[in-house]
């Protein structure tokens, strides 16, 4: 009878060790499928949501430098959070990182190889750049051709008076500067000069040179779409591109008139000093 009584004891000893075991490996095995495929999924849409952030924060920072350029407002600041990245300032004078413009018509030249220089933040995770470029903010990826304009920059043309107007923004800085984290962007407006309207004499011209140093990976594409589309959009004119679009090609566009009426150009170049980030 004893002998009975012990082997029921080792049997349910048996049974609750079984049991134990059983739901442990079960843990253990959901917590190796959440590692391994709920864990970068999370990172992913982590380093998504930093990428938005960023996007509404370029546009912010978008708005400050109108405030500056148009509404003659001396000073601006902003604080925000670089997440998944860096901003850092490309200084229009000592780095050809963005591009440079060339407008001219028939008679004159009236910009020649205008270098906006940019803000721009670079994302390590997503492999992502969205730049704050000329007025315009832009995003592109680094390891394929292409790029997409977030906001337009402020050009347009005026039908009731037959007035197109390009508003050039210059980004520059006394030294180089990076950051990561939380920042604050400080800028003031040191510059502006504003030409008074001209007659143009058709064909006008505006000449697009991307940064070659890249191989493609820049805006040309962006900006090829807003030149040639967005410009493009009044029926008074008419855009015709030559150059193929992120090949690294000088592109120019040659605006003319569908009307006979004379056409006014008028350019306004401010230059913003980026202070601290």
């Amino acid at each position: 009878m004893v002998a009975q009584i012990d082997i029921r004891k080792n049997e349910t000893g048996v049974s609750e060790s079984i049991g134990f075991m059983l739901i442990f490996s079960i843990i253990i095995a959901g917590i190796g499928l959440v590692t391994l495929y709920g864990y970068p999924m999370l990172l992913q849409q982590q380093v998504s949501a930093d990428e938005k952030i960023m996007e509404k924060n370029m546009i912010v920072l978008q708005n400050d430098i109108k405030s500056l350029a148009y509404k003659t407002v001396p000073y601006k600041e902003t604080s925000l959070k670089i997440g998944s990245g860096s901003l850092t300032v490309y200084n229009s004078s000592y780095t050809p990182s963005s591009s440079a413009i060339t407008i001219s018509d028939l008679g004159a030249t009236y910009v020649n190889s205008f270098n906006p220089g940019e803000l721009r933040f670079e994302s390590v995770s997503s492999q992502t750049d969205i730049s704050l470029q000329n007025g315009a903010v832009v995003m592109r990826p680094r390891l394929s051709n292409g790029s997409v304009m977030l906001s337009e920059p402020r050009w347009f043309y005026d039908i009731q008076t037959n007035t197109l107007v390009i508003n050039l923004i210059n980004i520059t800085s006394d030294n180089i500067m990076a950051k990561e984290g939380i920042g604050t962007v400080r800028m003031t407006l040191i510059n502006q000069d504003s030409q008074p309207p001209v007659i143009v004499s058709f064909p006008l011209r505006i000449t697009f040179t991307p940064d070659n140093t890249l191989g493609g990976l820049d805006y040309t594409v962006a900006w090829d779409n807003y030149f040639s589309k967005t410009l493009n959009n009044p029926t008074d004119i008419s855009v015709i591109r030559s150059g193929t679009p992120g090949l690294g090609e000088q592109l120019i566009y040659t605006i003319s008139q569908v009307s006979s009426k004379p056409m006014r150009l008028v350019i306004k170049q401010s230059v913003v000093r980026i202070e601290s980030i």
